[in-house]
């Protein structure tokens, strides 16, 4: 019916079946951690998910999708393997006594996995939260029942301020403190009314947490920004000072040749260093803008919302991340321009260098030329000399052999001819040589 299937085709097509979103029925407790995977292989973690209960058997070949979903008797674990990190979440029915109205309930006491099982993740965390997902009586815009249930949420937080939204354009609620606890995990409690679809719930509760992954991720190149900032200093200021040699030429071409250059190779050091991490924050937060429009926030009266939060105290972070990029990128632009002005001038002086060279080798050629015709004259002289006094022996052997003629007179008679003779020689050969004359 079709023709051959590309080679690619199925795989591309299940990339969007290829992490699947959680069906999670509430209460839930979900216990959720990111960790980077830098020299972590995927055989390490595969040995880590054989330690759950009933996985000891679990094929190695199921992790080669990046995605795996276990259901382990009244609980799932979900295994997703990122470029950067992996993430674990394992979603479990809430523990008793823990809901809305508890303070600051102990959420890790009952866990469904092996203990220590979280601990002994191979990796570096970089996520850790606890999620609970409640269903509750949500108030309709009325500011004091709003605050009445807000002073509930807060005594769950241990009374610790939280920021909160309507999700949904109004249909949920989620609160969180953005704070890491002694156990290491940040709390978050989502609320919604009572028929919340398990699929919409899953889809709560997976926006949130790529949220707070994506944002820890795009806050990675802050610290490489911070430390690149007094390399771009210095050197900002030393390519100032060359190109102020160069303007004043106080010093020489090859001298500020060497500075370019060791300049140059600083900056490029430093792009290669933090051009990935850079373009990830820029990746990673363009996730987190994309995530917080899929919340549809709504404001909660008293409270700030979690995209006004983050935008806050998030996007300044990310645009000093941002402006040191583009001060590199610049500095970088800058060093080539400066470079090309240098070659430029280097150019001009080896081309003056070049013309001073032809003319020297211009008037020595003329001079050789010169010598060449002075040479060639006396070559001429000479040869003649040695000619006629061939000839001079020939003559006194013919006197000497009876014939009746003066030598002398004979060979000083043949002179001329002799002379026109060897000229005319030195020509004929010379055209032969295409020697100009």
């Amino acid at each position: 019916m079709l023709p051959p299937d590309d080679a690619l085709r199925e795989l591309l097509h299940n990339e969007l079946h290829a992490r699947p979103l959680a069906r999670i029925r509430l209460p839930a407790l979900v216990v959720y951690v990111a960790v980077l995977n830098e020299g972590v292989s995927r055989e390490q973690e595969w040995q880590h998910l054989c330690r759950l209960p009933g996985q000891e058997q679990l094929p190695l070949a199921l992790l080669h999708e990046n995605f795996l979903r276990l259901r382990l008797g009244g609980h799932t674990l979900k295994w997703e393997r990122h470029t950067e990190f992996t993430r674990y979440a394992s979603v479990q029915p809430l523990p008793d006594g823990t809901g809305l109205g508890s303070h600051e309930p102990e959420l890790l006491a009952a866990l469904a996995t092996p203990a220590g099982w979280w601990r002994d993740i191979p990796g570096r965390t970089v996520a850790a939260i606890k999620l609970v997902l409640l269903q509750a009586e949500l108030p309709q815009p009325h500011p004091a029942e709003q605050a009445e249930l807000m002073a509930s949420a807060q005594q769950w937080f241990g009374g610790r301020t939280v920021v909160a939204s309507q999700l949904g354009g109004g249909h949920s609620w989620a609160l969180t403190d953005f704070r890491i606890d002694l156990c290491g995990f940040e709390r978050m409690l989502v609320l919604t009314p009572a028929g919340t679809s398990e699929t919409r719930a899953g889809r709560i509760a997976h926006r949130l947490l790529d949220l707070e992954t994506y944002r820890l991720m795009a806050l990675r190149g802050l610290p490489v920004a911070k430390t690149l900032l007094p390399m771009l200093a210095q050197a900002e200021t030393r390519l100032a000072t060359i190109t102020a040699e160069m303007e004043s030429k106080a010093s020489s071409e090859q001298q500020l040749l060497d500075q370019l250059v060791t300049l140059a190779a600083s900056v490029e050091r430093a792009t290669a260093e933090t051009a990935f991490r850079f373009a990830a924050s820029r990746a990673y937060d363009a996730l987190v803008q994309q995530r917080l429009g899929e919340l549809r926030e709504l404001p909660i009266p008293g409270t700030q919302t979690i995209g006004e939060f983050l935008r806050r105290r998030f996007s300044p972070a990310l645009a000093t991340v941002a402006a040191s990029a583009q001060r590199l990128e610049f500095l970088s632009a800058r060093v080539s321009r400066t470079s090309a002005l240098l070659r430029t001038r280097v150019d001009i002086v080896t081309e003056a260098q070049n013309q001073q060279l032809l003319e020297k080798l211009t008037r020595g050629q003329e001079m050789q030329l010169r010598l060449q015709s002075t040479v060639e004259g006396l070559s001429i002289a000479a040869i003649s000399y040695y000619v006629v006094s061939l000839l001079l022996y020939l003559a006194k052997a013919a006197q000497a052999a009876g014939a009746p003629l003066n030598p002398e007179i004979a060979t000083g008679a043949l002179i001329p001819l002799v002379l026109w003779g060897v000229w005319r020689t030195t020509r004929r050969i010379h055209q032969k040589l295409r020697v100009p004359h």
